[in-house]
C-alpha cells in the first residue's frame, strides 16, 4: 500500500509522471492514489521530498 505523507508532499507531480500503472493523479493540489496502485515503489524512489512510502498491510 502506498502512504502519502501530505505534510511533506510538495505536489510537484514527479510521482505522477513515473507511475507505470497511471494510478496517481494530482487533483486540486491533492495527490490521489487509485485502487490500481500495485505498490511497486517507483514513485517513492523519485519523490524529491520523500513524501511517499510503500508500507505492508497485514
Amino acid at each position: 500500500m502506498l502512504k502519502v505523507h501530505r505534510d511533506i508532499c510538495g505536489y510537484c507531480g514527479c510521482c505522477v509522471s513515473v507511475c507505470p500503472t497511471g494510478s496517481l493523479e494530482l487533483i486540486d493540489a491533492y495527490l490521489h492514489v487509485e485502487d490500481t496502485c500495485t505498490s511497486c515503489g517507483v514513485c517513492a524512489k523519485v519523490c524529491p521530498l520523500g513524501a511517499l512510502e510503500v508500507v505492508n498491510e497485514k
